[in-house]
């Protein structure tokens, strides 16, 4: 019954996210098995939650208040600016730029580098999970 019901959840988490490719979907999936692990009470990735996590600012890595809009904006399907390099950053959202969330690879490493930066740690799967949900669902 539970594997239903972990399953069900994951379903209705995804229903928007059904763009993703078949390796996204199953990092999706290993994030959200992950995050049940870590709490079992958790109901799948939340879009609001992604959205805190996205637009709080931190003190981050360089002692100095940074969100993720800081450098990627409100707006993401418009080129952001790295603030710590100045190089552009190509538009985030899947909608404007088809070529994000594509390379699980990819993903996994700006996760870690940008959870860094802003939270001077790495992100927790459910952490993870609700950022990528809110992406990918902003319009």
């Amino acid at each position: 019954m539970k594997k239903i019901l972990l399953a069900s959840l994951i379903a209705i988490s995804f229903i928007q996210a059904k763009e993703l490719n078949p390796s996204m979907q199953g990092f999706m999936n290993d994030l959200s098995v992950e995050a049940k692990k870590q709490n079992p009470n958790i109901q799948g990735f939340d879009y609001a939650r992604g959205e805190v996590i996205f637009t709080t600012k931190q003190i981050g890595k360089k002692g100095n208040p940074i969100s993720c809009v800081s450098c990627h904006t409100n707006d993401l399907s418009q080129n952001g600016l790295n603030e710590h390099t100045n190089k552009v950053i190509e538009p985030l959202s899947p909608f404007a730029n088809p070529k994000r969330f594509t390379d699980v690879k990819e993903v996994k490493k700006w996760l870690r580098r940008n959870f860094k930066d802003v939270y001077n740690r790495e992100g927790t799967a459910l952490e993870q999970g609700d950022v990528i949900t809110y992406i990918i669902n902003k319009k």
